[in-house]
């Protein structure tokens, strides 16, 4: 991307600096167009060609069929994450939308936020995004992201302490939220991806976008790890709980230092959570070693043990993921001559 250099001229009481000759003739400038100027939270400005603020809505159409409803919910989901703003569903011919079909419709787009229907009737479904994305912002639907999955995980370690796994329904219907949350970070992030002035406007650089899309799958993924965990039957066949009670809270740990290292660009605290790692994998070892000496209790105790650190294992490296995503200081002197 080519980069240029303006010094800056004053007539009268005026400061002004003149846009390259290229940008203008290839965005079709002329004498009088309104250029849009967004002042940045850097402190940086973004010029847009446009010379207008309004804002072209984004539809797209899809072919109901009674057949392929779990196409068509996946085209929905699609169309939601790629930035549309208002996704038509329509019969054609002398087809109409069944009554089932319509509420599997509905119950769908439980999972997007934002998405609401607007009209609906026998034969057509119109469903638009109604909120703005330009007052959304993308570290505060994460930080709400990982409040969720945090309190799942703190329910999930109580039950193996009390060995009474009666938080699967609650567990379940928070990771049915968690994926709201993620669908909507996904579509911000894809929305700044397509749309530099809504990047700038959010603060975004390229790399932050990338950040972003990534932590948010670590994050979605450890609350998919966690359902995972509580699906086991019942915690009754575990041995050393305590043991594993303060790995979890060596877990707990992690996630909260490497969230806020992503979100502060904090590499000391990012470094933090590899330490911590390395205490939750001695705290591993030692259980398994403990295991060992004691014999083996029975296969329900071994498969249960083996499948509870195996999660949690899971679950630590997504917060090791997410730590990794901060950007490396420069710790050494940069050398010079002389």
């Amino acid at each position: 991307m080519p980069r240029y250099a303006r010094r800056l001229q004053q007539i009268g009481s005026s400061i002004l600096v003149s846009l390259p000759s290229e940008w203008v003739k290839s965005n079709n400038l002329k004498k009088g167009s309104i250029v849009p100027v967004d002042v940045n939270r850097d402190n940086t400005l973004s010029i847009f060609p446009s010379e207008s603020e309004v804002e072209h809505t984004k539809e797209t159409l899809i072919q109901y069929s009674p057949a392929s409803m779990e196409t068509l919910v996946n085209q929905v989901y699609g169309a939601y994450l790629l930035g549309y703003d208002t996704i038509r569903v329509r019969a054609s011919g002398g087809a109409s939308i069944t009554y089932e079909d319509s509420e599997r419709f509905k119950r769908a787009m439980r999972k997007l936020v934002g998405l609401e229907i607007v009209e609906e009737d026998r034969k057509n479904i119109t469903s638009q995004f109604l909120l703005d994305p330009n007052t959304l912002d993308a570290e505060r639907i994460l930080r709400r992201l990982n409040s969720i999955v945090a309190g799942m995980f703190k329910d999930t370690v109580e039950a193996i302490r009390s060995k009474e796994n009666t938080v699967r329904r609650s567990i379940d219907a928070r990771d049915d939220e968690v994926d709201r949350q993620y669908f909507l970070l996904v579509r911000l992030i894809r929305s700044a991806m397509m749309d530099q002035k809504l990047a700038a406007k959010l603060n975004l650089s390229n790399i932050d976008i990338l950040d972003y899309r990534i932590a948010a799958n670590l994050l979605e993924s450890a609350g998919d790890y966690i359902v995972d965990l509580v699906s086991m039957k019942d915690f009754s066949h575990i041995d050393f709980v305590d043991r594993f009670v303060q790995a979890g809270k060596l877990v707990e740990e992690m996630q909260e230092k490497a969230v806020a290292a992503f979100a502060n660009k904090n590499r000391s605290d990012s470094l933090v959570v590899l330490g911590t790692y390395a205490r939750f994998n001695e705290a591993m070892n030692q259980i398994k070693e403990m295991s060992a000496a004691d014999g083996v209790k029975g296969p329900e105790s071994t498969i249960a043990m083996l499948t509870l650190a195996y999660s949690m294992d899971r679950i630590a490296k997504c917060w090791v993921d997410v730590a990794d995503l901060v950007k490396p200081v420069h710790l050494v002197e940069p050398f010079r001559n002389g």
